[in-house]
């Protein structure tokens, strides 16, 4: 007879990886829709608006164009990475050569690329809390060590220089820098985006920084480019960005890395391994897009507005939700602490994902608990739906924890 053997199926490193929160929570509401239910998912950022026209229309003749039928190169179209600078420069400031930019599978594949260049088992990375839920998984991919700085609403959810100082050790190597925030909207000041970017200058830390949201900004908030604020930071700083958000390309999957020199080579051996080139009819889809003017955008980021003062206003009326104000992206975190323990509907949710749980159940409406973002007693939702069924989808949560007793 063989010997039994004992070695796991699935290695050790991919077991430990979670399923992105935010999408299981979509493809349960889009379950429920399907099978009949009138489910109003707040769970997936993702703008409710079509990719504009013209961007649609340069993909289609890409598809026409044999030369974009074969490989290219693994870093990106030449002409893709310059418009990238120059959209760089144009939209916060920030002079780059087209060879420190590696064009990426989403931005998604940006992020796990940059940690995997930058970290060693053990190096530490310190991370704002609430934060998006793809960096955990990315960090730990790479062997770093993931250090939380948890703020909360009652500083809008930004972090100090003091929470970052007494969280960085002999072994912090990246500060994880994300302004505008996803799940909370949080926007850093530029007088506190210098600040913290000195701040990691002084300490030779590296500085990854997620700008994919820059141009959803509202009211009197500004975007700030850390690595313009700070230009000491040259050397050490790796920009993550992409077309996803800004001009409603989600399913496209156009992202981009800058970074120094050293930094490019790595990531785009990686990638010339792991993926190649990005498709390349995407690729001129967003050519169109970062050399097209910011109109579509700004249309989106009007409606965006609207919404937000909408959906922070009804959250705020509900007893027991504490709702800030974001400045940023397209996501309210309010915090539902008060109602956790009460009755509601039959049941007691003791926790933030039991309490969505019951909203998901009860009022047909999808919401992302705070779990998935590191900070229980919170949840999350999305305002890039249309109006009727933000409204509709707020009414329902409403009604059902005003019966919370």
């Amino acid at each position: 007879m063989g010997t039994m053997t004992t070695r796991r199926r699935v290695s050790a490193r991919i077991s430990s990886i979670s399923e992105s929160a935010t999408l299981a929570v979509d493809a349960k509401a889009k379950a429920m829709k399907a099978a009949g239910r009138p489910v109003i998912g707040f769970g997936a950022g993702e703008p409710d608006f079509p990719t504009p026209g013209y961007i649609v229309e340069a993909a289609v003749e890409a598809c026409r164009t044999p030369r974009f039928h074969k490989y290219t190169q693994a870093a990106g179209l030449p002409e893709l990475k310059q418009a990238i600078a120059e959209k760089t420069l144009r939209d916060s400031g920030y002079e780059v050569d087209a060879s420190r930019i590696v064009v990426t599978n989403g931005g998604k594949q940006a992020v796990y690329e940059a940690f995997a260049a930058l970290l060693d088992p053990g190096d530490e990375v310190l991370v704002v809390a609430p934060y998006w839920t793809t960096y955990p998984e990315a960090i730990k991919l790479a062997g770093g060590v993931q250090v939380d700085v948890v703020t909360d609403e009652t500083t809008g959810y930004l972090a100090s220089v003091e929470q970052l100082e007494a969280a960085r050790t002999e072994r912090t190597k990246v500060l994880l820098f994300v302004s505008p925030s996803n799940p909370t909207g949080a926007v850093y000041s530029a007088e506190q985006t210098i600040e913290i970017g000195r701040w990691a200058a002084e300490h030779d830390l590296w500085v990854v920084t997620d700008e994919i949201y820059e141009h959803l900004v509202y009211g009197d908030a500004k975007f700030t480019s850390i690595a313009t604020a700070v230009p000491e930071l040259a050397d050490r700083v790796v920009i993550l960005n992409g077309v996803a958000k800004t001009y409603a390309m989600t399913g496209w999957r156009v992202g981009w890395l800058i970074g120094p020199a050293d930094v490019v080579k790595a990531v785009t051996n990686l990638q010339s391994h792991s993926t190649s080139n990005v498709s390349n009819v995407a690729q001129a889809a967003a050519l169109a897009a970062v050399t097209g003017d910011l109109s579509a955008v700004a249309e989106m980021r009007e409606a965006f507005d609207r919404r937000r003062q909408i959906m922070v206003r009804m959250l705020n009326e509900i007893p027991g939700v504490v709702c800030p104000e974001p400045l940023g992206a397209f996501y309210v975190y309010p915090s539902v602490k008060a109602v956790l323990g009460k009755e509601i509907g039959g049941t007691r949710p003791q926790t933030s994902a039991e309490l969505a749980e019951v909203i998901l159940e009860q009022a047909e409406v999808a919401v992302v608990p705070g779990e998935a973002f590191g900070t229980p007693g919170y949840v999350r939702l999305s305002y890039a739906l249309g109006d009727d069924d933000l409204v509709e989808g707020v009414t329902r949560i409403s009604k059902l924890l005003s019966q919370a007793r």
